[in-house]
C-alpha cells in the first residue's frame, strides 16, 4: 500500500480540522476525477508501519485535528492493508472520528468481508462514484448528487443508512 498525500490540517474533507490520508489505488477511473494521478497503486511512497506512526503521533499531539479523513484512490481497494492502521489509530486517538470516501457505494462495502471490516472502524462514509453528469460544487465534502454522507455508526446499528447533515 502507497500513500500518495498527506494533509496535516484541510477543511475540505469532512466536519472540522481533518488531517487527510490520500491512499494510492483506484480501479473506478470516474471521468471527470480530481485526482486521476492517484489511480496508479505505485505512486507516492509506502504507508509502511514507519510512516503510520509518524502520522498517528502528528495527529495525536495536534489539539486542533477533529479526525482523519481517507481518500484516494480509493481506500477500500486496500482495506486489508488499512485495517491495521485504523485499528492502531482508534487506540491512540480515541477521541478523533475517522472520516473515509470510495467510490464503492454502502451496499457493495457491506457485501465484501474486508471492506466491511474496514467500514466498521470509521464513523463516516462518503460513497458512490463520482458522476460527471451529476457534478454540483455546492454539495459539502462531495463532488456528485449520487454520493451520499453516511453515518457508519448508526447505519450499522440500525440495519439502514442514516446520512449526516451538512
Amino acid at each position: 500500500m502507497n500513500l500518495c498525500g498527506y494533509y496535516r490540517e484541510s477543511i475540505n474533507e469532512g466536519l472540522g480540522i481533518r488531517s487527510v490520508i490520500f491512499i494510492s489505488g483506484c480501479r473506478h477511473r470516474c471521468k471527470g476525477c480530481f485526482n486521476p494521478e492517484s489511480w496508479n497503486f505505485e505512486l507516492g511512497e509506502p504507508f509502511d508501519e514507519r510512516k503510520q506512526l509518524e502520522i498517528i503521533n502528528d495527529i495525536k499531539h495536534n489539539p486542533l485535528v477533529d479526525g482523519i479523513t481517507f481518500c484516494g484512490g480509493d481506500p477500500f481497494f486496500s482495506a486489508s492493508e488499512l485495517i491495521p492502521f485504523v485499528q492502531q489509530f482508534r487506540r491512540e486517538c480515541s477521541t478523533k472520528n475517522v472520516w473515509a470516501y470510495s467510490g464503492f457505494t454502502y451496499e457493495e462495502i457491506m457485501a465484501d468481508e474486508k471492506m466491511h471490516e474496514l467500514l466498521t472502524l470509521c464513523d463516516v462514509l462518503v460513497d458512490g462514484r463520482f458522476e460527471e453528469k451529476q457534478k454540483d460544487l455546492t454539495l459539502a465534502f462531495r463532488g456528485s448528487r449520487n454520493q451520499r454522507i453516511i453515518d457508519v455508526t448508526k447505519s450499522l446499528a440500525k440495519e439502514h443508512i442514516e446520512l449526516v447533515v451538512c
